[in-house]
């Protein structure tokens, strides 16, 4: 089973979307100009991207900018290691400038905060803290490429903050609307303001592959002013959360510099969260994004963020063998597929969405974590016999996980 990509929040419900909008492609570019690409020619280093064009920059530019701010939002796309790695160097700096930092991180619902506490206050080991917040169920994505970012926060006693509110919030209001969810039931979350234009149309765009996903799953469509409003919603939770943290002014005292680490579509163009958080009064917001590479260097807009840094290319790899190609969900004592990726292994060899794993090589599953974490320890070239409970019987499936291609 793959692991979630920039596309999870579009494929299925938005319990399965967490990840989609995090990592959405900005809205297109304009050609790259010869500037462009000779602006990009050097990676490893800085560009200004608030003005109306991109420039380069050393360093203590934007780390300074930031650092004499207030709230500060470090994006990502959620799989890229290096984004990770940039986002530890910006933090490393940030806190050689202001030791009275916190961070929040939107891979955390806010129920969660006190596991986070006693993380920072080093009364868990990594296992503990993996398992006691959740992350199989609430993320997914794999943990080291975090832990990193956590053993920052723990071992400087930086505190650490969950931004993020239930999947099954989100879920219920793309569902229903904001109206439709009532107040006792948002966990806190305030009004969002409305979506810039620009904003709105970007999301209605994701909206149409959003649609096409709930087909494919047997679910009912829902409708756009929907699907807006639990975006908006998400970028308000984690809004407040930041806000709520940097606190009100107070005379004579400063307040601490509070970094927001998350998806990078949450920031882009200051539409998401920089948005939500004008709305709540904090102004003075530096928005950091990473560039993987020249590629993308060159397919940036001026105004996408403060400033960018672009990674250096990656050198290039075998591509990892394709997996099983599902979005799995718990129901009852039993694992659901709730959906099937077009082409995947799953569908080459006759799964189908809403069957129920009642047998994984052998054993019966006690959840969908636990069936993600088996087909991700699948080595290429191997079998997997499953057995799936359908409303005509029971049926015998063995998937065969292609070889490793060859260098």
């Amino acid at each position: 089973m793959p692991r979630p990509t920039p596309l999870r929040l579009l494929g299925a419900a938005l319990l399965a979307a967490s990840a989609s909008l995090a990592t959405a492609a900005p809205p297109p570019a304009k050609a790259p100009k010869a500037a462009d690409a000779a602006l990009c020619k050097d990676t490893g280093r800085w560009l200004l991207a608030g003005g109306k064009q991109l420039q380069p920059t050393l360093p203590a530019g934007p780390i300074g900018e930031a650092a004499a701010g207030e709230v500060v939002l470090l994006g990502e796309q959620h799989d890229q290691d290096d984004h990770h790695r940039w986002q530890l160097q910006v933090l490393a700096a940030l806190h050689a400038q202001r030791p009275d930092m916190v961070i929040g991180f939107e891979m955390f619902p806010r129920r969660l905060q006190p596991v986070l506490d006693r993380w920072v206050a080093g009364q868990l080991g990594v296992r503990e803290f993996i398992t006691q917040a959740e992350w199989e169920q609430v993320w997914n994505f794999p943990p080291q490429l975090y832990l990193p970012l956590f053993e920052f926060a723990r071992i400087n006693r930086i505190p650490m903050i969950a931004l993020n509110v239930d999947q099954k919030l989100t879920r219920a209001i793309a569902d229903k609307g904001w109206q439709g969810v009532p107040a006792a039931e948002r966990e806190g979350v305030g009004r969002p303001a409305a979506a810039l234009p620009a904003y709105r149309e970007l999301l209605r765009e994701l909206h149409r592959h959003h649609l096409a996903g709930r087909r494919q799953a047997g679910k009912a469509e829902n409708s756009f002013e929907n699907f807006l409003d639990a975006q908006l919603a998400w970028d308000r939770a984690m809004a407040e959360a930041l806000a709520a943290r940097l606190g009100p002014p107070a005379a004579g005292k400063r307040r601490p510099l509070v970094v927001g680490v998350m998806g990078s579509g949450h920031i882009r163009f200051e539409h998401g969260v920089p948005h939500q958080l004008r709305d709540l009064g904090v102004k003075r917001v530096t928005n950091l994004l990473p560039a993987s590479g020249r590629e993308e260097c060159q397919a940036l807009q001026p105004g996408i963020a403060h400033a960018v840094f672009v990674l250096p290319d990656r050198p290039a790899a075998s591509p990892e063998p394709p997996r099983l190609g599902v979005t799995l969900e718990d129901q009852g004592k039993g694992v659901r597929i709730a959906q099937l990726n077009p082409g995947s292994l799953a569908e080459t060899y006759g799964l189908k969405a809403g069957d129920r794993i009642v047998e994984l090589a052998g054993r019966a599953p006690g959840s969908s974590a636990e069936v993600s974490a088996a087909i991700r320890r699948q080595p290429p070239g191997t079998w997997l016999p499953l057995k799936v409970a359908r409303k005509d019987g029971e049926v015998e499936i063995i998937v065969r996980f292609p070889p490793q291609p060859q260098p």
